[in-house]
């Protein structure tokens, strides 16, 4: 075949996932004009894909499912797409986002961060191009990482979102992040988000002391058929947590966490007292 550029499928993700569908699509006798067709994409862009000069993204994925005909499958593109966006995710993570987007209620805690889902692009950014300077992610993923969390914020911006109960620890306000800019952008979001009518924000405060029950990040997810998931991280791993018998106590502790915590108009005055620059 003339100008035929073979891929290497050990270059890397996006190489492997190119020389696939090429394999795909050979196998089938199709033209890249005719798998084009059957995605609705343009010649241009299957050949960018296929020789890695354009990144799979995951409406494409789901396309290439339908047209192959392995929608859902073991095998599907979607589920190699989302290998390739999770590489640099912490362990139990992915499988915790794939229920996220359908969850009727998110409840959430944080120390020293905003929780990913109410952070802005640029508070985003700043943590993520931390991680690359200190060599705790390839510079690569910095921008993927970005990506990946505005598509789980848009995921929860559906006609039905679930209800969003949110306690911080008092650092994630209190550590500068960005500097001075980043910092108000990021205050804004807090207070529209506590303005919304399916939300609740409280500020766990430093004078808790020891009556606050969590030393670690905890996400809490009531799925559609009531059942409840949750989700904790150390520095190194993460762990999505099912069983019943164990995930019970960690919602009586968050419970806890919200009646020792600030109401949500306290929380929200020490926010807008931050935002203009009062300690």
């Amino acid at each position: 075949m003339v100008n035929r550029k073979e891929i290497d499928p050990e270059a890397g993700p996006r190489a492997a996932f190119g020389v696939r569908m090429r394999r795909f699509r050979e196998d089938r006798g199709w033209s890249q004009d005719l798998l084009a067709e059957r995605t609705e994409y343009s010649g241009q862009h299957i050949s960018a894909v296929e020789t890695v000069r354009k990144p799979p993204t995951l409406p494409f994925a789901r396309r290439l499912d339908r047209a192959f005909g392995i929608k859902d499958g073991p095998d599907s593109f979607e589920r190699e797409w989302r290998d390739i966006r999770h590489g640099s995710l912490l362990e139990g993570f992915p499988e915790y986002v794939s229920r996220e987007s359908s969850a009727v209620e998110i409840r959430l805690y944080n120390v020293g961060i905003i929780p990913g889902l109410l952070q802005t692009p640029a508070y985003a950014r700043v943590l993520a191009e931390s991680a690359v300077r200190r060599g705790a992610i390839p510079s690569g993923h910095a921008v993927e990482r970005v990506e990946f969390l505005a598509e789980r914020q848009a995921a929860l911006t559906r006609p039905s979102p679930p209800a969003m109960l949110v306690v911080m620890d008092e650092s994630c306000i209190r550590r500068s992040v960005g500097g001075e800019s980043v910092m108000r952008e990021q205050f804004d979001r807090l207070l529209e988000f506590a303005q919304l009518p399916h939300t609740v924000l409280q500020i766990a405060p430093f004078s808790m002391g020891e009556l606050r029950p969590f030393n670690l990040p905890v996400n809490l997810l009531t799925l559609p058929d009531l059942t409840v998931v949750a989700y904790a991280e150390s520095q190194l791993r993460g762990h999505l947590e099912r069983d019943a018998a164990s995930v019970l106590p960690l919602l009586s502790a968050y419970h806890q966490l919200q009646a020792e915590s600030l109401s949500q108009a306290a929380s929200v005055a020490m926010i807008e007292e931050l935002r203009k620059g009062n300690p």
